[in-house]
């Protein structure tokens, strides 16, 4: 496939041991050739490298798809997916940390399918799908309950994040033009999504919704670890960027709609 995006695949770690095998399983099992994962490591302590280093040597004859690993101490997650925009190579670029897999071996085949990508056009801006969450054993617990919106819009994420990090893939060139803000703990992913869509928005470039599930994420994440503080952080993010009326319109809709669903 000469003509076809390369799709660059960061994933950060550190001390990801028990979860990080089926995040390199499931890229290295991906039909799509052309694919480059890079492996941003936070100078794990435990057994982390040798998972990577046994994946690196069974992709190394014949070469599945080109990988590079980073070993070096950094300023949290963050500034670590900071590296991997910088170092990216593809035409795309999506965020895929130890415990995330892709959804099944033809996921990344399927997406650029439906992208129409043609070399040196304005191709779309994001990419995106829906997203399963699964438990610590890469066992399925549900869909996600919020929906990918069938039109994408910045305006969107004021009813939330309503398409997962992990199911967001990125031209590079976009990504190289807006960092991940360290001054955010735990809700940067949401801010720097927000941030790239009004840059697209701008420039009048599409958003393709790719009808696919595109990830099985694992819910026990940082932000899910610190829900309530998360909460607050985004709620300071949704008044810098909506305005605080409609943040707060938004977030009693939040606790509504919590509420309801149990």
């Amino acid at each position: 496939m000469k003509d076809s995006p390369l799709i660059t695949i960061i994933t950060v770690t550190y001390n990801a041991e028990p979860t990080i095998e089926r995040t390199l399983q499931s890229v290295e099992q991906q039909t799509y050739d052309r694919i480059e994962h890079l492996i941003i490591d936070g100078c794990s302590t435990d057994h982390t490298l040798s998972h990577i280093q046994r994946y690196v040597e069974r992709n190394a004859a014949p070469i599945r798809h080109s990988i590079r690993v980073v070993r070096e101490p950094d300023n949290g997650l963050y500034d670590a997916m900071n590296k991997g925009i910088q170092l990216a190579s593809g035409d795309y670029l999506v965020f895929l940390n130890a415990g995330d897999r892709l959804h099944e071996p033809t996921t990344i085949e399927q997406m650029v399918q439906k992208t129409g990508w043609q070399h040196n056009r304005a191709n779309y801006a994001v990419l995106y799908g829906e997203t399963d969450l699964v438990d610590n054993e890469g066992r399925f617990l549900r869909h996600r309950r919020l929906q990918a919106p069938k039109q994408l819009r910045s305006s969107s994420f004021l009813s939330g994040m309503l398409v997962c990090h992990q199911s967001f893939y990125v031209r590079t060139d976009l990504a190289r033009a807006e960092r991940y803000n360290l001054s955010y703990r735990f809700s940067a992913d949401y801010d720097w999504c927000i941030r790239i869509m009004r840059r697209a928005e701008r420039r009048r470039l599409r958003f393709l919704n790719t009808g696919l599930i595109l990830t099985d994420y694992l819910s026990e994440g940082l932000t899910t670890k610190n829900h309530r503080r998360s909460l607050l952080e985004r709620l300071r993010l949704m008044a810098h960027h909506y305005g605080w009326p409609s943040a707060l319109a938004a977030h009693l809709w939040f606790v509504v709609r919590s509420v309801t669903m149990r």
